[in-house]
Parts: C-alpha cells; sequence; structure tokens
C-alpha cells in the first residue's frame, strides 16, 4: 500500500505546534553536510533510481512548504530538504541559511510574499530575515539571477539595495571590492553578473540592453563602469551611448574591483561579439513594451532594484496587452478571442506565474527561485475547512511546485535523457488531473497519488 503525507495535519502543526519536531519524524537526517558546516540538518528521502543526483530543496512556508513535501511526495524524486520554515530560521538566527547557501547542489527555494510572523517570548514579531531572500543570497554567494520570458531575458545583478546618494561615504575597499552603500554592495560579483550578460549576448546574439541609471545612484556608475571596461578588447559595438563614460568617471573604483579578478577573468572575451545598448533604467520600461509588441529578442542588464521593476514588468504587460487587444477586437469585430489571437500571433508569455528565476552564484549550482504570492491566505483557507469559500475561491493550483521540478532536475541531471522524458510525461499526467475543473487541494493529492509511479518505482 502507496503512503501518504498527512498534509492537513503538517499544516495544523505549522500554526499551532512544533513543525520542526514533526517533520523530522517524516523525514531522514542526511549525512551530506555543506562545506564548513558541521552541525547543519539536512533531511533526505525519494529514489535515486539511474544514478538521479539530488536537488537541494528550501523547506519554507505555508503552500511553499506543503506544495513542496506534496510533489516530492509523488514524484520521489531523491532530494535535500533543509529546514528553513520561518520560526525555526528565526529561533536559530538564519543558520539555516548559510546550510542551503553553502550545499554544492542545483536549489529550488521558494519565498511567500509579504511579512511573516513568528512567536518571540509570547509575542509576534516579523521573522528575522523576512522572506530569507536578501540574506541568503548574500551567503549563497548568488550574483545575478536571470528570467526568460518571452522575447525578453532579464539579468538582475544582486545583491545591490538600496542605492547610497551619499558621496562622502562611498567608496570601494581595496582588500574585499566591496562597493561601500547602506548594503555594501559586492563589486566583484557585479563583474561576474555583467559577464554572464556579455556572454549569453554574444551566443544568442541577440541585443544587449544595459539598463543602470549612472547619473543618479554611486553604484549604477560602477556597474556602468564596469561594462565599458569588460567591452574593451572585445568585438562587441555600443550602439547607444551615454554622454559620460563611466568607466573614465570611475576607473579608480572599478580598477580596485578589477584588481580582485581572477587573472584569466577576460579569456576569450577578444571574440565576444554583438550589439549593445545603454539606456537609463527607466527608458527600459518602454523599450521592453516595444520589444514585446514587435517580439525582439532582447537581454537586459539591469541593478538589482531596477531589475526588479522591469520583472513585474514582463510579468503584468502580457495581461495589458490581451487587454487592449480584446477592446480593440471588441470594435472592430465582436466575437473574436484575444487569447486565441494572441497564441496565432506566436506570443507565449501568459501572467508571469510561469516567469522562471534562476540564481546564479559565485560557487556551486544555480538555484532555482519562486514567489508563492497568495499561497498563505489559501492555505489558512483551507486549515478554516472551506477552502473555496463557498464557491468564490479556486482551490490551490500546485502546477508551478511540478514545473519548476521539471526544470531545476533536468538542469541537475543534464544529459539524462530518461529521467528528463519521465519528466515530462509526469508533467502531462498533471495537467490532465488537473486539466478540468480543479480539484480541492487534498482530493487533488490523492488524485495524483493514484496516476503517478514515483520515479524508480514498477
Amino acid at each position: 500500500m502507496t503512503t501518504t503525507l498527512d498534509l492537513l495535519k503538517i499544516a495544523q502543526e505549522e500554526q499551532h505546534g512544533d513543525l520542526f519536531k514533526m517533520l523530522d519524524g517524516i523525514y531522514k537526517r542526511s549525512k551530506v553536510q555543506p562545506k564548513g558546516c558541521s552541525d547543519a540538518i539536512i533531511w533526505e528521502g525519494g529514489n535515486s533510481a539511474g544514478g538521479v543526483k539530488p536537488v537541494a530543496h528550501a523547506f519554507t512556508d505555508m503552500f511553499a512548504l506543503n506544495g513542496t513535501l506534496m510533489a516530492l511526495d509523488v514524484l520521489g524524486l531523491p532530494f535535500l530538504g533543509v529546514p528553513m520554515m520561518a520560526q525555526f530560521r528565526h529561533d536559530t538566527k538564519l543558520a539555516s541559511l548559510d546550510w542551503f547557501g553553502k550545499l554544492d547542489y542545483t536549489s529550488l527555494k521558494w519565498s511567500t510574499a509579504g511579512d511573516f510572523m513568528v512567536n518571540e517570548g509570547g509575542k509576534k514579531v516579523v521573522v528575522a530575515g523576512k522572506s530569507a531572500n536578501a540574506p541568503l543570497r548574500t551567503a549563497a554567494g548568488v550574483y545575478c539571477n536571470v528570467r526568460p520570458y518571452g522575447t525578453i531575458t532579464s539579468i538582475r545583478f544582486m545583491p545591490g539595495l538600496p542605492y547610497s546618494q551619499d558621496k562622502k561615504k562611498f567608496g570601494v575597499d581595496p582588500a574585499t571590492g566591496v562597493i561601500h552603500s547602506e548594503m555594501n554592495t559586492p563589486g566583484v560579483r557585479m563583474c561576474y553578473a555583467v559577464r554572464l550578460f556579455l556572454k549569453m549576448v554574444h551566443e544568442t546574439k541577440q541585443i544587449g540592453r544595459v539598463a543602470t541609471k549612472p547619473t543618479q545612484a554611486q553604484e549604477d556608475t560602477v556597474n556602468a563602469g564596469i561594462v565599458r571596461w569588460m567591452l574593451k578588447g572585445t568585438k562587441f559595438e555600443l550602439k547607444r551611448k551615454y554622454s559620460v563614460d563611466a568607466y573614465e568617471e570611475q576607473k579608480e573604483k572599478v580598477d580596485a574591483i578589477v584588481a580582485l579578478l581572477p587573472k584569466d577573468f577576460k579569456a576569450g572575451m577578444e571574440n565576444w561579439s554583438g550589439d549593445i545598448y545603454e539606456h537609463i533604467s527607466d527608458t527600459n520600461f518602454g523599450l521592453l513594451l516595444h520589444d514585446m509588441i514587435q517580439q525582439k529578442g532582447a537581454i537586459v542588464y539591469a541593478t538589482d532594484l531596477d531589475g526588479d521593476r522591469l520583472t513585474d514588468l514582463m510579468a503584468d504587460a502580457p495581461d495589458v496587452l490581451r487587454a487592449w487587444g480584446q477592446m480593440v477586437l471588441d470594435k472592430v469585430k465582436p466575437g473574436t478571442d484575444m487569447n486565441k489571437v494572441w497564441a496565432d500571433m506566436g506570443f507565449t508569455m501568459k501572467n508571469g506565474k510561469d516567469m522562471t528565476s534562476v540564481m546564479y552564484r559565485m560557487v556551486g549550482e544555480p538555484i532555482y527561485e519562486q514567489t508563492l504570492g497568495s499561497a498563505d491566505a489559501m492555505l489558512l483557507r483551507l486549515l478554516a475547512g472551506d477552502e473555496t469559500e463557498g464557491g468564490t475561491k479556486q482551490p490551490y493550483d500546485p502546477r508551478i511546485h511540478f514545473v519548476l521540478i521539471n526544470e531545476a532536475y533536468k538542469a541537475a541531471n543534464p544529459g539524462n535523457k530518461e529521467l528528463a522524458k519521465w519528466l515530462d510525461d509526469q508533467l502531462a499526467t498533471f495537467d490532465k488531473v488537473y486539466g478540468g475543473k480543479r480539484p480541492k487541494y487534498l482530493d487533488g493529492y490523492k488524485q495524483l497519488k493514484a496516476a503517478i509511479k514515483p520515479w524508480g518505482t514498477k
């Protein structure tokens, strides 16, 4: 008989019990330890049949946690689980962020939107590290995330928030390359992000847009200066330039960062080529709309703050464009469905919920990340016993868990055609189960368990 998880009990324990103790009773402690951590708590499970390499999963909160446990149980793939539930990471002063960041495995990190409240000395406080994104990126050595969506790919340098405009405090530490500001922006990581941007422009031959704001923010001037330094000695063409050469303006600071790079950092770049356009970041909002409409391939390099805004635009604009198109169609030819026309014209962007984000780090495999916007409220409805609020709300759709697992396990196991086909087949099975009227969450779990044979079983 197939064992099942008591997903409702897990959700109840998260609200009013000891979730860590419960999960520790479900999952086996792994012998795997991250680099430099001898006391890390890592859980493991699944079946490594066929030599499948596991993916490290952050066990966080609400449906980010519950949906992950459900999907891993249904699929039976090998995994490492890091306890990063809000209360646990708060009580342990974010120790598990270090564990997760130092695991040399392709990883999958979920975050929940908004503030998460935890108990501290009998009162409710906002959890330390909030969604854990910023401290995790710092701990894991992340230097950017890449978000391809339709014809647009956004490369967002991180971490680098917020902007510093105090010139008296502004400078670069020659020993570490850290750009001094409120966030202590790591300049060396900035160089790696710029190099990845140029590499992708070279390999795809799409246009490259540099979306910085060198006239306003000190970090952005260094950022733009690093781009100019990186272009030297290559075959890239700078089709549109800032009025000021940011490298010449920030030469001392850029050179201090460059001095810390590996000596062969630019090896091979002398043959890289492509078209680069320098734009003040705000301009890219308008340009991206034109790029979307014209289905023009573009790779955008943006700073942390502006990159976040640009990906919001990428997610939101398709719905707006389709709604506007429907208004035009209704005026000209009533009865025509804009969604069908959108697909017939070759557009693939929907509403941003299917946009993946991959964070690259200095050492180790990439981290796949996703935010579940309304997952908190959805789980509370489930706990209240009326998941659909009298039929006015849809049950939770866990498809994004299966999509990201599909991508992360393929990335962790390149060339494993049997695994890749199996993953695609299970996603197709998921779509059959959820293709009609969406089942309630616990019913959907039972149907998926009945329809999918876990990896490595006959």
